[in-house]
């Protein structure tokens, strides 16, 4: 089973096609890291929401949306007025992906469990409670080494450049 990493914030599963069961990252997760490397291109020059709508291929009110998330996150500027606009609060190697993720979707969590505990009613029965918190410890510790800046070029197998820290990025043959 291949895992597409996502937050269960909302505790949804979805199943594609094939049956298989996928995490996934929603679609304004996804619109975020858009319009959020392309403000990294622009090296804390101010851009519009219309401008960023326009360059990213988005509806302008669904890029005002997700914008007002990010700033509201504390991951842009804006700036207010007929010259303003948007700009990174930080730089892009100091955004990681897990920001971004709980910026547009809320707390990381892939099961009630592992969120935090008394939220799933079958805790005092289940015996894998550990593992599936362990599992989000690993997926939350990737994605918070994983930045802006490593997103905007192609991940290649072996390790990932974050900054001064090595990611290992391995796949498992199923």
């Amino acid at each position: 089973m291949a895992l597409h990493p996502r937050p269960a914030c909302s505790q949804h599963l979805s199943t594609h096609r094939t049956g298989s069961t996928l995490i996934r990252i929603n679609k304004l997760t996804d619109y975020a890291m858009l319009l959020l490397t392309r403000l990294a291109d622009q090296s804390g020059q101010l851009q519009s929401a219309q401008q960023l709508a326009s360059a990213a291929a988005l509806e302008l009110p669904t890029a005002s949306k997700v914008l007002k998330l990010l700033n509201q996150a504390q991951l842009l500027e804006s700036v207010r007025g007929a010259h303003g606009g948007y700009r990174l609060a930080k730089s892009a190697d100091d955004i990681s992906v897990l920001d971004v993720i709980c910026a547009i979707e809320g707390p990381l969590g892939i099961t009630e469990c592992s969120i935090a505990p008394g939220r799933c009613d079958h805790e005092g029965s289940c015996g894998y409670q550990g593992n599936w918190q362990l599992i989000e410890q690993e997926i939350r510790g990737l994605l918070s080494r994983l930045s802006l800046n490593d997103m905007r070029r192609p991940l290649q197998l072996g390790f990932v450049s974050s900054g001064s820290h090595p990611i290992p990025i391995t796949l498992r043959n199923s």
